[in-house]
């Protein structure tokens, strides 16, 4: 069917949350962590109406949602829709645990007879991985429910506008097999009124996708590919330009590895240009690998690009569980300089920890939460569950081998065990990770990474804030540091259909106290570790602390180390360590002879 003139086309993008233990969406008045997901769709829906890909009498009238600080309302946006005009509800970057939430908004829309289509990592980590679609995915489709799997870049968005247009969505879009060139796309793009509502004003996007390694837990290198893909210098530069017009100066990127995307250097460059010539101040936080720091000058660029924190992957301590999981590029023996190198740039370091490998136990992981704290310079640890991810090679493993699963996703949200573990219950298991952030973000061991961050010429409220945030949202909120905000939302009539509606006697009230005593929580932490930074600052030695996370020449540090001597995987690190030394040494001496 033509449109006519001054026909309205409705998208509404949606990046759903996902319910806590009790049943309610996780959303805040401020969230942490934007949506790159989001900003990219919303670049690609923006270009389509600058294209009049729906033709030149059709308006393509674009409404964005971010769950995790919007409140999706379906009957009001069913309300917004006059009689006659069309519309597509797109659920866009769908992860597993938010799949449920997605589904059950999907399920509101589609009775009221829209189309609607669900994207992300959930059904392209299925599509990849699994012979069928699992049962969840296929009570979906016979709702009605459009499908897509892969990247919506490179026109792909524009088929499924189009057929959603004329009534025509197909049950599934696959575009799996054929991932487009990032250079010359639509650039991730989000309002200023969207950014807002993170804390910080702080907005995302991606200059690189893919992967080259082979992390038996991840779903990138499935959804994404093995081969790199990335944006431009000149793409990098017109991304900060539009967010600067708008008084956006902090960005996330979301890429998994920024050290490995070979423009890395002209990407910085650029960066550093922008903020010397034309004095625009933007700051980054960024992912890299335990490696980046042996690449001649990245940590300088990183900083000198403003750069201001950072998240490795250190995954483990133990080399016989990254072996396990088929992450054979962290090195151990690198870990203390890669960590010493950006505290010398003052950068804040973030490093992800998974518990749940097959050799874990609670004594286990304990002991290693202590001899981090005591030789790592890490300033932010985070804890994540070691969860089979459909779309990750242990998933399919399992899948394939019949092992129990959680059928619920809900749960797939790193912040619960889903399947059995070899030497810990389940109950273990969760309890084992409680206690390993209870350890790192104990009062002592938070007033020592302030110490270090003045020792290292860091201001300590930079970490103070970031412990903060991490302690509160797991002593006291009850979620993930990555998905927690500020001032929790919650609505009575949103809670999960599968569970009976509260009355509003027993919510409100609940409600209102639980707010009450966060915030008078919220205000005793905040005045308690303030102290502490204020007594660090009036120390007159505060520049000279000094402990052994620190020290960069420890004597015979392969041997004394405990990080490299604990475990049999440590011992043999070492071995090899010295094996490749001994190696570089004679390639050395036979040159200088000849």
């Amino acid at each position: 069917m033509d449109g006519t003139s001054g026909e309205i086309f409705h998208l509404i993008l949606i990046k759903p949350s996902h319910y806590d233990d009790d049943g309610y969406p996780i959303q805040w008045l401020r969230s942490a962590i934007p949506s790159n997901t989001l900003a990219c769709l919303n670049g690609i829906a923006e270009d389509c109406k600058a294209r009049a890909v729906l033709g030149e009498d059709v308006e393509l009238s674009i409404a964005t949602y971010d769950e995790t600080n919007r409140r999706v309302r379906p009957d009001a946006i069913i309300r917004s829709i006059k009689p006659g005009e069309r519309a597509l509800v797109a659920i866009v970057g769908v992860q597993t645990n938010q799949f449920p939430r997605a589904v059950d908004l999907a399920t509101t829309f589609r009775k009221a007879g829209l189309p609607v289509a669900i994207g992300g990592f959930h059904v392209s980590g299925c599509v990849a991985m699994l012979p069928d679609l699992p049962s969840d995915i296929r009570a979906a489709q016979q709702q009605g429910i459009s499908l897509f799997a892969g990247e919506a870049e490179d026109g792909r968005f524009d088929i499924v506008l189009r057929d959603a247009y004329q009534g025509t969505l197909h049950p599934l879009y696959n575009f799996m097999s054929d991932l487009p060139d990032m250079t010359h796309q639509p650039h991730p793009m989000l309002p200023r009124e969207h950014v807002r509502r993170t804390l910080g004003v702080t907005s995302s996007f991606d200059l690189g996708r893919g992967c080259p390694y082979q992390c038996s837990f991840c779903t990138i290198i499935n959804v994404q590919g093995r081969k790199s893909r990335f944006r431009s210098p000149d793409d990098l530069e017109a991304i900060i330009r539009q967010n600067h017009a708008q008084g956006i100066h902090r960005f996330f990127i979301t890429d998994d590895n920024f050290a490995r995307n070979r423009n890395w250097e002209a990407l910085f460059d650029r960066v550093i240009a922008l903020r010397e010539r034309e004095r625009i101040k933007v700051k980054f936080t960024i992912q890299v690998d335990t490696l980046c720091h042996q690449i001649p000058g990245f940590v300088e660029k990183a900083s000198k690009a403003g750069v201001s924190r950072v998240f490795i992957g250190l995954e483990n301590i133990n080399p016989d569980s990254l072996l396990g999981a088929k992450k054979r590029q962290n090195k151990i023996t690198d870990y203390r300089a890669m960590l010493q190198a950006w505290k010398k740039r003052g950068v804040v370091t973030y490093a992800g920890y998974i518990i749940g490998f097959p050799n874990d136990t609670p004594e286990t992981v304990a002991r290693d939460i202590e001899i981090i704290k005591r030789e790592l310079p890490v300033d932010v640890l985070e804890f994540f569950m070691l969860t089979p991810l459909p779309g990750s090679e242990d998933h399919q493993t399992l899948y394939r081998n019949g092992v129990w699963m959680d059928p619920d996703m809900n749960k797939y949200d790193i912040n619960h065990a889903v399947t059995h573990h070899p030497r810990m219950t389940l109950a273990q298991w969760e309890e084992t990770y409680r206690a390993a952030w209870h350890s790192f973000y104990s009062p002592e061991h938070m007033k020592t990474v302030m110490r270090r961050a003045v020792a290292c010429g860091m201001k300590p409220g930079k970490v103070m804030i970031m412990m903060y945030w991490f302690f509160f949202s797991i002593q006291y909120e009850g979620v993930h540091p990555l998905e927690s905000g500020y001032l929790r939302l919650k609505y009575r009539r949103d809670r999960r259909p599968s569970l009976p509606r509260e009355s509003w006697l027993s919510f409100y009230p609940r409600y209102f106290f639980e707010t009450v005593r966060k915030h008078v929580l919220m205000g005793y932490w905040i005045a308690r570790m303030d102290r502490w930074r204020q007594q660090i600052m009036r120390d007159p030695n505060r520049k000279a602390y000094f402990d052994l996370a620190l020290q960069a020449d420890v004597p015979d540090e392969l041997d004394n180390l405990d990080m490299f001597q604990t475990t049999r995987g440590g011992t043999e690190a070492v071995t090899k360590r010295r094996g490749e030394d001994a190696a570089r040494e004679a390639i050395k001496a036979r040159a200088a002879a000849e």
